[in-house]
């Protein structure tokens, strides 16, 4: 149907809406990129830092190789060498995940924890280290805080937030009009700007689903979305330990610094206590309830590929086995496992597997695994793939705002915000929604938005420099 030479569906007042819709869209993915861009790349480069390192040394140096020869000594001979180099108590045993493979003890000492590598064979010491001394746990500090702390970690909550404005803004601009094709795949004949353009456009798009799955695993390790509204109501239920004492201890309790050893689910549920008759049958009678005793319970559970047990913490702590995809035990969060026994009695207090969480803490037990390239060579090469790809596209979109920015000085050179703003309060109803779901990007935006329409557009100054 034609008017005046035009279709309906291309009638002045109706490109007039959709060029508003657009430039609005514009104008936040701009704005949203300024804050986002620093830290996108930041998390990409030590998430690659940390991948690599994985890869090759393993986090806690778990991959240092030894030569098979006869059998090997048992955990606690192992635990005496290691206490000979490093005087202090042993805190977690850390078993290989081959044969061929150092056994990795972590020493608390009056100076900290230290770890140390014992070759199980010949019953020698090869490495020591500090805990929280090495390249993996600097990128680490880096990727969870900026390495300060609370602030930096409600920083980086902000950012992904905002990531996320970025990645529906950027669709909504990326969406096909025209050729469509040209959507999925670069025009490399393009120059200039263009290229930059098409090629932002396209790689923007086949990552913005793995970034939003990256964004969202990582917010709920975040303080505020993670720790007080998702994983509160997502943790696993003490209640489901029938008769079981339970300590003041939060799971979390036993993770150290920023590198989490228990399974997110667990973490802010308490931790089973010693010294009652409860319990099922774990260490058989009349067996002397030490580390050997432990390591071979985890053997008995067929506790495969590698797992830890931490020692008791005080009179009423626990021996705790753990198998977690997480911390690099195993390639399959689903058999993960975690296994509280009495210190006194042997008895299996609580024996947690994949299958007892609830559906986020299932979300989580496969999504921490796949955000650290940790499910196998699939993942981390496509996590490779995936941090070049937003570095690129943190990179061509600076690109893209230099080739495009006037040459006169002191301007930022941001689109337009429209007279006029079409579907206004389907807008209102998204940011009402993102405020309730993610606190601080809410403030966040409401304080964007106060500052764009009470500030900028009222002192001309600033109005020039920011537009």
């Amino acid at each position: 149907m034609a008017m005046n030479g035009q279709t309906v569906a291309e009638s002045p007042a109706q490109n007039s809406t959709a060029q508003k819709l657009y430039f609005a869209a514009w104008r936040w993915h701009f704005y949203a990129g300024i804050f986002v861009i620093p830290f996108l790349t930041i998390l990409s480069a030590t998430g690659l830092m940390m991948m690599f390192i994985t890869q090759i040394d393993g986090r806690d140096g778990e991959k240092i190789s030894v030569e098979v020869q006869g059998m090997a000594l048992s955990a606690s001979q192992q635990a005496e060498v290691a206490l000979t180099k490093v005087p202090g108590s042993v805190v977690e045993w850390i078993g290989p995940k081959a044969d061929n493979l150092a056994t990795v003890f972590r020493i608390e000492t009056e100076g900290g924890q230290r770890l140390v590598a014992v070759d199980p064979y010949a019953g020698e010491v090869l490495e020591i280290w500090d805990r929280r001394a090495g390249w993996y746990d600097l990128a680490d500090n880096v990727h969870s805080s900026l390495m300060i702390g609370t602030t930096g970690d409600r920083i980086l909550e902000i950012a992904a937030g905002l990531s996320l404005v970025l990645v529906f803004t950027g669709l909504y601009l990326w969406w096909p009009r025209g050729n469509a094709m040209s959507a999925f795949v670069p025009n490399l004949r393009a120059k200039g700007r263009a290229l930059w353009k098409s090629l932002h456009a396209v790689v923007g798009f086949w990552m913005s689903g793995l970034l939003v799955v990256f964004l969202i695993s990582g917010l709920s390790w975040a303080g505020v979305w993670g720790g007080m509204f998702v994983q509160a109501w997502s943790s696993f239920p003490a209640e489901k330990w029938d008769n079981v004492p339970l300590s003041d201890d939060l799971h979390a309790s036993m993770n150290h610094g920023h590198q989490n050893d228990v399974p997110w689910a667990l973490e802010q549920t308490p931790m089973p206590a010693s010294g009652s008759e409860a319990g099922v049958d774990g260490v058989p009678e009349g067996t002397n309830i030490d580390i050997d005793a432990l390591v071979s319970l985890g053997t008995a559970l067929d506790m495969t590929g590698r797992f830890r047990v931490a020692y008791p913490n005080g009179d009423s702590g626990v021996w705790t086995l753990n198998r977690d995809s997480m911390s690099s035990d195993s390639t399959d969060p689903v058999s993960d496992r975690t296994v509280h026994v009495d210190q006194y009695t042997g008895k299996i207090l609580a024996d947690v597997r994949y299958d007892d969480y609830s559906l986020m803490g299932k979300s989580m037990a496969l999504g921490i695994p796949f955000h650290m390239g940790l499910m196998g060579m699939w993942n981390f090469v496509l996590n490779v793939v995936f941090c070049l790809s937003v570095i690129f596209v943190c990179v061509s979109g600076v690109v893209m705002w230099v080739k495009r920015r006037p040459r006169s000085a002191g301007r930022l050179a941001a689109p337009p915000l429209p007279v006029e703003m079409p579907l206004w309060k389907g807008a209102v109803l998204i940011g009402l929604f993102t405020a309730m779901a993610f606190p601080l990007v809410g403030l966040t935006l409401l304080g964007v938005l106060a500052f764009d329409l009470l500030i900028l557009n009222n002192i001309p100054a600033m109005k020039r420099a920011l537009s």
